[in-house]
Order: structure tokens, then sequence, then C-alpha cells
């Protein structure tokens, strides 16, 4: 072999899982500059050694392709690590210690902020108000982000900075909790109402936000995730992430979805969305997809139902989009050649969504469109099979799926009902109905944690006897992560196999993940992430 022919990495006695049906499995993987070239055996693999050439040992190692995040939050999810962490507090006296430690931490912010706050904080009583929050801190204004990120508390404060103490015009969906007397309760349903708030919240500083999004990437890029679908996007966004990758400083790639809006003029699909998609084209920064809300989340009874709420019998929730007109944008879009991605958790909004995008195809005839749906957290029967039948991805989080024996999710599940716990995070299900299926996180709702979410799949149990396990297999789970989602951005001839000829973009873990116990997979951790060629993240 000569000079020319040398790897520039070679990676040797590992466990590496191809996600190639061709090639399942292989025990050595060269590098050359940004492209895999060699997948085999350890004795054919040296061959590649040259004298610059940087062996690694995997010690048994699972090598697999770097995953894929496919509902992510990059810039937003950056701009919370300095707020407090709420997740774990359950009663008024903790958040009450929480605050008040974070405070003390950062005593030069104007405000205080937090973040994944739970719905059913004093038990289900009744919601937490703005007088609770008072109580702990009358003077600072405080905003309090729910753990799903479709709500927010405040104090008195902040509600008179916003604006909003007696109210505001509000977009549909949205709330603004009222007291008795007219005034606002301290509960802000869906962004249209909590959008006040933040936009009274002193702005970060361009410094602070790039601080803060490589915090983000390096953490991403420590749990071997070498590319996330981006699922809120705009032009800044997109130049901000195309900057880095100038300059050689961003270690994932992104695909960005162009956020719509029922306001959205029709006329801004074929104006800024389908330029935005021919000018980000890169291997490392991609747009190509719009994104849509179709209704809120179960928690606070704004995800849109067929029946009513268990819990609330009085409401089926609200959908964002009226039928027609959703029907009109998902035509328009699919005639443009963009990807549609609609956020839809109840069953309802589910079904409105599948009406629209068949009328797209209706109305544009069937194409190779890959269009998606987001979270699916409850789906009817009726309308399982109309995902392989319209060619409609699901993708679903693991992390967000309830469990009636965890405290955590108890509020879901009782707002939803028994009777309905069979259809919900229908993951087996639509994976044995033929649809496309992959994973995320939604961070920063959740961790981005790829193997927590790995852990999820694999050992989620039936919530009740005689109701169906929607756990999946290892192998059935990673290609979620994979080979799957490289395939739904358009990207399966460049990526998310370990193959020659596809990018380097891999992740060597500590231990042979296929052969771990199921409860320790959340343990496992990377040693090496490799993107585009690069190491990105090291610890050997």
């Amino acid at each position: 072999m000569n000079r020319q022919d040398q790897a520039d990495l070679i990676i040797t006695h590992a466990q590496v899982f191809t996600a190639n049906p061709a090639q399942p499995w292989a025990a050595c993987v060269a590098v050359r500059g940004s492209r895999i070239v060699f997948v085999g055996d350890l004795q054919a693999g040296m061959a590649w050694r040259g004298l610059s050439t940087r062996v690694v040992d995997a010690q048994g190692g699972t090598l697999m392709p770097g995953l894929t995040d496919s509902h992510f939050h990059l810039q937003w999810g950056s701009t919370n690590y300095e707020d407090a962490a709420l997740e774990e507090v359950r009663s008024l006296e903790q958040l009450a210690q929480a605050l008040r430690s974070h405070a003390a931490h950062f005593p030069d912010k104007l405000w205080i902020s937090g973040q994944r706050l739970a719905y059913d904080l004093l038990g289900g009583e009744r919601m937490l108000t703005r007088h609770d929050l008072d109580a702990i801190e009358p003077q600072r204004p405080v905003a309090l982000m729910s753990l799903d990120y479709h709500a927010l508390w405040a104090n008195t404060r902040a509600l008179e900075l916003a604006g909003i103490l007696h109210g505001a015009p509000l977009p549909h969906g949205s709330e603004i909790v009222m007291e008795p007397d007219g005034t606002a309760a301290g509960q802000l349903n869906e962004r249209g109402a909590f959008r006040y708030v933040l936009d009274a919240m002193p702005p970060l500083s361009q410094q602070a936000r790039a601080r803060l999004l490589r915090l983000a990437l390096a953490e991403a890029a420590g749990y071997g995730i070498t590319s996330v679908h981006n699922m809120d996007g705009d032009a800044a966004q997109m130049e901000r992430y195309a900057a880095l990758a100038a300059l050689g400083e961003l270690p994932l790639r992104v695909y960005i979805a162009y956020s719509v809006q029922p306001s959205t003029p029709l006329a801004a699909l074929a104006g800024e969305a389908a330029p935005l998609r021919d000018r980000y084209q890169s291997g490392m920064v991609r747009a190509g997809s719009v994104k849509f809300f179709m209704d809120g989340v179960i928690d606070s009874f704004t995800g849109f139902m067929l029946e009513p709420y268990a819990l609330r019998p009085d409401t089926c929730g609200e959908a964002l989009w009226a039928a027609e007109t959703f029907a009109q944008y998902a035509a328009e879009a699919d005639r443009l050649g963009l990807q549609i991605v609609t956020h839809a958790i109840g069953d309802g909004a589910v079904r409105r969504t599948l009406d629209g995008l068949a009328a797209a195809q209706r109305a544009n005839g069937r194409r190779d469109s890959r269009h998606r749906i987001e979270h699916i957290e409850l789906l009817h029967p009726a309308d399982l099979a109309r995902f392989a039948e319209l060619g409609v991805t699901a993708s679903m989080q693991p992390l967000h799926a309830s469990r009636p024996d965890h405290d955590y999710f108890l509020y879901w599940t009782e707002c939803v009902g028994r009777e309905r716990w069979q259809d919900s995070f229908p993951w087996r299900a639509l994976h044995a109905g033929g649809a496309p299926l992959v994973f995320g996180s939604d961070w920063p709702i959740v961790s981005m944690d790829p193997y927590q979410g790995l852990e999820a799949v694999v050992n989620r149990c039936a919530w009740a006897e005689g109701l169906p396990n929607h756990a999946l297999s290892l192998d059935e789970a990673v290609a979620g992560y994979t080979r799957v989602p490289a395939w739904v951005e358009f990207q399966e001839h460049a990526k998310g196999q370990v193959r020659p000829g596809l990018l380097a973009d891999l992740v060597l873990l500590d231990a042979d993940l296929f052969t771990c116990p199921p409860d320790r997979i959340a343990h496992v951790r990377p040693v090496l992430t490799i993107c585009d060629g690069r190491v990105v993240y090291e610890r050997m």
C-alpha cells in the first residue's frame, strides 16, 4: 500500500455495530480524511496502517455510527445552562430552597429563572400561583418553565414587567390563567402567553450566547451525538451554525427546520423557507424542512384529543391549525419539496396532521417526501396504518414516555385516563406497522443523553396487566438513532452506517453495548467521538 492509501485513524479490537444489514458486525475500521475507507477484520484493517496513522485499541468496546438526536433544540437549549434545574423539586419548600440557592449563586442576575418544574408540584390539589412565588421572592422577577416547556409560572413582579398582570391579547391556543378578581394567577400556558415574560427578560449578549452554545456542542459531542435535527430554526440560527462550521468549530451536523406559525404568511414558504433550503446544503449545516405545531401538551390540557381528558371532562384541548388551513400549508410545502415536520401530541392532533398530509399527497401526487410527525404521545388505533400508507415517519422521544409506577409521570397518566394507556407512546405498534421510527430527546425538555433513551426503549414494560408492551430490541433502538434518521434526513447515502465510502461519523463506547445488562445501558459512555473524520471528543 502506498503512502496515499494510508489511513489517518484505525480502530482495532472493536465490537463494530455497523447498522448495515449487509455487514452487521466487524472488528476493525479505518478512516482517511472525512470518510470511512475500511470495515472488516483486524488483519486486513492493519494493512491501512502507515507511519502517521493513529491506532486506537477499542478493547472490546462497541464502535457504531455517530448518534443522531432527531428532535433537538440546540440554540434554545443552550440558553438554559445558567437557569435553576427544578426537575427534582417535589414541594413548595424544595422549590424555595432551590430558587434561593440559585439566586445566591448568581447574585448579579436581574431575574431568577428556572426550568423543568412539574405541573403537579402541589400534589394536584391546585396549581402553583404568583402568590406562592411572591412568598419566595417578592422583589426580583421570577420565571419558571414547566417540565415540557409549554407553561411558565411567574411571580407578580415578572407579570408586571411583562405588562400582563391584568391580561393581554393572545393567539388561539394560549392562555393566561386568571384569578376571579381579573388579575393573572401566575400560570401562562403556551408560548403565545409566556412570550410576554420572555420578551421582558434581559437578552443574552452575543458573547454569552456563543459561550453557552459551545457548552451545548461540547456536551453533545461527549455523548457521541454527531448529528441533530434542530426543531426550531430561522435564518439567524442557520448563519450562526454555518459560521462555526466555516471555522471548523462545529462538532456535529445540524439539520434545521424553519419554524412556521399560524400567523406565518403562506407566501413565506416559497419566499423564505425554500430559499434557506437552497442556501444551506453543506455537509455540516443543512436546511430543507418546515416545523408546524398542531397542539400543545397533555399536562396543561392543551394537547388536542379526540375524547375529553380524564381529569378535565370539559375539554378535549384545541388544535392550533384549522384543518383546511393546515392542509393548504402542507400542500404548498410539499409542492416546494420541503419536508413537513409537525408537533402532534394528542390523538386528535395526530389525526388532523395525517389528514393534512393526505390532502397534500392528493394535491401533488405521491413523492418521496419523508414527512414526519413529532411526539405522538397518544395515537388512536384507527390511525396506526396511515403512517405506512402515507409514508410518514414517527419521531418519538423515549424519555417522554410516562410510567404509572413513577411519580414523575403520574400526572400525565391520570390526565389521559387508564382506558387510553394502551394507545400511549406506541413505539412497538408503529414499528411493527411499517412506520419509519426515529428517536431523540427534545433537549432541553429532557437530558440529551442517548443512552438513557436506549435503556428506556429496551426496558419499557406494559403499564398494566393485559396491556401491550411497546419495548423494542436494542438493535432496533440503535437503528432509530443511526441508520433511520439518516434516511429520514435524505442522507442515507452519506451517513448512518459504518460502511466504506460513508462519512466518518463514529462513536466508540467504553463497553460492549450489546452484551452489557439491559439495566446498565444508561451507564455506558463514549471514549471517542468522531465527526467528519475529526476527533471531537476523547476520554481515553
